[in-house]
């Protein structure tokens, strides 16, 4: 054991004796090599290695000398500076006294310049790799968890299980780690999981692009984020609670991790949202409540809206006692912040109440409720999207002739000339023109059509984007020049909506947008080389699904859009668009909301003469019936559907059409065939 060695003169040749010297008489030396400081946080790392393991490496001192060089009995730090300081602030902190004896070693045979400068260079740190593992086999072999594991090497928790999760990464990676292959950030993303397996095979996959970003993709593919809808829905807690586990990025804002068991997500989604339904059906009475993540588009069904209805008295001078109360505790105040806790309860409950009586002035019709449903689906914030007033085809209310007695002198709907959903009951053929709500539906149905077909030609898909995309930019104020709502301008949105980008929308942008600018090169003039180096598939595909979202070919009265529609029959024709595969003449989506004479002028088209004349002396709601049953099959449709140059029923090739006549003079005689043709 070393003893203290009182020094009455100054040894000159003394090396490697050790000495114990009062903590209290160590100084540090003005000949060491460094200058600038330890940081705090490496001296919190040595102080906290002394108390659990002591010092291991004594400090190397030489006794200080006065200006006649005589001792002093203080001794100076040649090498371990930060091993004083960190017994300095043990002392600080009451863990050993200010006289603690320290064991030093005590050298004045050598330079204490040149010693310190050699502690300093000479030493090769270990290498991170090493470290991970070290940390692990202490966790695994000791059974150190990362709070005793921290409080030994002075650093917090969190940074062991950092390290504890980096030294389990697959070992054939941290060997590429170690020569110098990956980095530690891109082995930090490998360490999102513990898979071995799945590290390894993402490894072998990588390209060129070995961003963490990339990595950490393909590593949670089959996973499912806490921000995702349905996460967001559940909740990561409930998930947990049922036994589901949860992926956490040590290493990244993950914003909650990812949830790993996706089928166990959808059953407790499937189940929050039939409670809600229950709830939601018992409240308000509705005949049937339609259940699903995704908003079934092609339902098919009819949908009614609620009708305004005046407030009581009583609830209309709530309101305006009620706003009278909410103007009169704003007022005064800045900004919603500045608002007292109080007073914002209070504003809030007003709000509530408010809203609640404003909900009043417009209700569905009770035999709508008796009659109808409402689909319940799950929102892109991750709450219950509720969908009222769809009638099913079975459920809907026979329809009843109008004795043409009624319908003497009446005008039209609006005096516009147009029909109403409800056409006229009688034989006369080609006296009235479709509805706007048929036309607008067909033109709805004929949109969907061009959705889904030019979505398998991407060939097609990047001829309109071109146009669209050049339509807008070197002519902008030629109005709009495609049936694709394509343009190529970004308007700033975050200027009009404070808190927009807070949202899993701007969430999501921002995140492709993000994954596009890391692929693309940094200069601009090799932007034409990466962009031309993609597989080409690989563009088109995305890319007329983009583009097919975007057609826009409806057709209504107040939205006049001549050139766009134009355009749209001429892309039905590169498309060859047959609408046959997409829409089917019911009683529901047209025979029932044509004229008597329409239907029978339908069924001479598309059967024969002989079945228009066995099904004329039918009433209106028969005739419609049969005229589905007829027809099925038979590929008839009507002229607002057709492709100009796809055969029709009989073998004809339709003529050029003409949209813009789809919405002239609703006053003009139709054509003498008895259905309006859209045809110039």
């Amino acid at each position: 054991m070393a003893t203290a060695v009182k020094i009455d003169s100054v040894p000159s040749t003394e090396r490697g004796v050790e000495i114990i010297v009062p903590l209290n008489m160590l100084k540090k030396s003005p000949s060491n090599a460094r200058r600038v400081p330890h940081g705090e946080a490496a001296i919190e790392a040595l102080a906290a290695s002394m108390a659990a393991k002591g010092i291991l490496q004594p400090p190397v001192v030489a006794p200080e000398v006065d200006g006649e060089g005589q001792p002093t009995g203080f001794y100076l730090v040649t090498i371990g500076e930060g091993r004083r300081l960190a017994l300095l602030l043990r002392a600080k902190r009451k863990e050993i006294r200010k006289t603690e004896p320290v064991r030093c070693s005590l050298d004045t045979a050598n330079d204490p310049g040149e010693i310190s400068l050699d502690e300093n260079v000479t030493r090769s740190p270990m290498h991170p790799a090493d470290e991970f593992e070290a940390f692990r086999r202490l966790n695994e072999e000791k059974g150190l968890g990362a709070e005793e594991i921290g409080a030994r090497f002075g650093v917090s928790a969190h940074v062991v299980k950092q390290r504890l999760r980096l030294g389990a990464v697959s070992p054939k990676l941290l060997d590429i780690y170690r020569a110098g292959d990956l980095t530690l950030d891109q082995l930090m993303a490998f360490a999102i999981t513990n898979d071995h397996a799945q590290q390894e095979a993402v490894y072998d996959r990588l390209s060129w692009n070995r961003d963490p970003s990339i990595i950490r993709r393909d590593l949670t593919q089959s996973n499912v984020p806490a921000t995702d809808r349905r996460a967001v829905f559940v909740g990561v807690g409930a998930y947990e609670e049922a036994g589901g586990g949860v992926i956490r990025d040590l290493f990244a804002e993950d914003r909650g991790g990812y949830l790993a068991d996706a089928a166990l997500l959808d059953t407790l989604v499937a189940e929050g949202l039939n409670e809600f339904a229950i709830d939601l059906r018992k409240s308000e009475g509705w005949k049937w409540i339609d259940v699903s993540v995704d908003f079934p588009h092609g339902h098919g069904f009819r949908r009614v809206w609620p009708e305004t209805t005046p407030l009581s008295p009583e609830d209309e001078a709530r309101i305006e006692t009620a706003s009278s109360e909410h103007d009169a505790l704003c007022e005064g105040y800045d900004s919603y912040d500045a608002l007292p806790e109080d007073v914002r309860e209070k504003i809030e409950a007003l709000e509530v109440e408010i809203d609640a009586l404003s909900a009043k002035r417009s209700a569905f019709r009770a035999e709508d409720i008796t009659r109808g449903g409402v689909f319940v689906t799950l929102g892109h914030d991750g709450q219950p999207d509720i969908k009222r007033g769809y009638i099913r085809p079975e459920d809907e209310p026979p329809v009843t002739p109008v004795p043409e007695a009624e319908l003497e002198g009446t005008p039209q709907e609006g005096g516009s000339g147009y029909a109403p959903d409800q056409a006229r009951d009688d034989d006369e053929v080609g006296d009235r023109p479709l509805s706007d709500s048929l036309i607008a539906d067909l033109s709805a149905h004929r949109t969907l059509g061009f959705r889904v077909e030019l979505g398998e030609r991407p060939d097609l898909a990047l001829a309109c984007v071109v146009h669209a995309l050049t339509a807008s930019l070197f002519y902008p104020y030629a109005g709009q020049q495609s049936a694709l709502d394509i343009k190529a301008s970004s308007a700033n949105i975050a200027s009009h909506a404070q808190g927009i980008g807070d949202g899993a929308s701007a969430a999501a942008l921002e995140s492709r947008h993000a994954a596009w600018g890391e692929r693309l090169p940094g200069d601009l003039t090799d932007l034409w080389a990466f962009v031309t180096s993609l597989d080409q598939d690989g563009q088109l595909d995305l890319l007329a699904h983009v583009a097919s979202l975007s057609v826009n070919a409806l057709v209504q009265r107040y939205d006049r859009r001549p050139t766009a529609l134009a355009h749209a029959e001429v892309l039905a024709e590169a498309l060859r668009l047959d609408m046959t595969v997409h829409w089917r003449p019911t009683a529901n989506s047209y025979f029932g909301r044509v004229t008597k004479g329409q239907i029978l002028e339908v069924i001479r088209d598309a059967v024969g003469e002989a079945e228009a004349d066995r099904i004329a002396p039918m009433k209106k709601g028969d005739m419609a019936s049969a005229a589905e049953a007829l027809v099925k099959g038979k590929g008839w449709l009507p002229p607002a559907l057709r492709t100009r140059g796809l055969s029709t029923p009989d073998g004809a090739v339709p003529e050029a059409g003409d949209p813009a006549s789809w919405d002239s003079d609703p006053d003009a005689a139709p054509p003498s065939d008895g259905v309006i043709d859209i045809a110039a």
